[in-house]
C-alpha cells in the first residue's frame, strides 16, 4: 500500500490501455499524488490527461522513454514533460534509471512525449537509410559479406551508430540473405504522429514520410530492406519478427516438401 503523497509510474501500450489505467488511478488518488506516463503516448493525449488530472489536484508527468530492451543494462534515455515542481520530485527516479546526462526536463506537460515522437520519427529515417544501403549491396554484382560491412563501418566511419552495431549483430545471428525474417515492418504510430505534427507546422519531412511509406510497402512486397528494418526493430526493442510460413518458403524455393532439396 502506497502512502500519500503517492507516485505511480504507468508504462502500458499507448491508447485505450493507458487511458484506462490513468483513469483508474485518478479515481483512487488524492490531491498531491502524482502519475507518470512512461509509455509512447500521443503528446496531445498527454496534454489532455495532464489538464484533467490538474482539476483533481493530481500531478502528471509525461516521460518519453528510449533504450528498448537494452535499457535495463545501459540505462534509459528519458525525455520529460511537466511542471518543475513535479519533475524535481521525481529526480531520484530519473537519476537512477538513466545513464549520466541521459534525461532532461524539456518543457511543460506533453513536451516529453512530443520530443519522443520526433525521436522515433528520426529513428524511422535512420533505419530506412541503413536498410536501403544494405539492399543495394545485396543486389550488386559483388558477393559482399554484410556482417563484415557493418563491422568495419562501426570502427571510425561517419555513419557508425548504435543502430549500426545492432545491424552488425543482426547479420551475425541471422542467415546472410535474411530469409528467416518476413519482410513485414510494423509501425506503432509515432512516425504517423510526427508527420501530422510536421503538417501542422508546415514543415517538410520527406525522409521520415518516405520511411513510413516504405513500412507500408513492406506489407505488400518482398524486399531485403524490409527484412533489415524488421530485424533492427527486434534487436533494439524486442519487437517480434514475423517468420515466413513453411508453405511460403516452399514457393520461394527455400524449402521443398518431403525433404527434397531446393533447386
Amino acid at each position: 500500500m502506497l502512502r500519500p503523497p503517492r507516485v505511480a509510474w504507468v508504462m502500458v501500450p499507448a491508447g485505450d490501455a493507458t487511458e484506462s489505467v490513468i483513469m483508474q488511478l485518478a479515481e483512487r488518488f488524492q490531491p498531491g499524488d502524482l502519475i507518470v506516463d512512461g509509455g509512447n503516448s500521443y503528446y496531445k493525449d498527454s496534454i489532455r490527461r495532464g489538464e484533467g488530472l490538474s482539476k483533481r489536484q493530481i500531478g502528471f508527468v509525461d516521460v518519453g522513454t528510449s533504450g528498448g530492451i537494452w535499457g535495463r543494462q545501459e540505462g534509459y534515455c528519458m525525455m520529460v514533460g511537466g511542471t518543475k515542481e513535479h519533475v524535481s520530485r521525481l529526480r531520484p527516479i530519473f537519476d537512477t534509471l538513466a545513464p549520466p546526462e541521459g534525461w532532461a526536463h524539456l518543457g511543460p506537460g506533453g513536451a516529453g512525449h512530443f520530443v519522443k515522437m520526433i525521436h522515433n520519427g528520426i529513428e524511422y529515417g535512420l533505419m530506412q537509410a541503413y536498410a536501403e544501403g544494405f539492399e543495394i549491396m545485396s543486389r550488386s554484382r559483388f558477393d559482399i559479406d554484410m556482417h563484415a560491412v557493418a563491422k568495419v563501418w562501426n570502427h571510425g566511419s561517419v555513419v557508425r551508430s548504435w543502430l549500426l552495431e545492432l545491424a552488425e549483430r543482426l547479420f551475425e545471428t541471422e542467415t546472410a540473405d535474411l530469409r528467416s525474417i518476413q519482410p513485414y515492418v510494423e509501425d506503432s504510430g509515432e512516425g504517423r504522429w510526427t508527420i501530422h505534427a510536421a503538417l501542422e507546422a508546415d514543415t517538410p519531412v520527406p525522409v521520415i514520410a518516405a520511411a513510413l511509406f516504405a513500412r507500408f510497402a513492406s506489407r505488400n512486397e518482398v524486399n531485403f530492406s524490409a527484412r533489415v528494418t524488421a530485424g533492427l526493430r527486434n534487436q533494439f526493442g524486442g519487437h517480434e519478427i514475423k517468420r515466413p510460413a513453411a508453405r511460403k518458403l516452399e514457393k520461394t524455393g527455400e524449402v521443398k516438401p518431403h525433404g527434397e532439396k531446393p533447386e
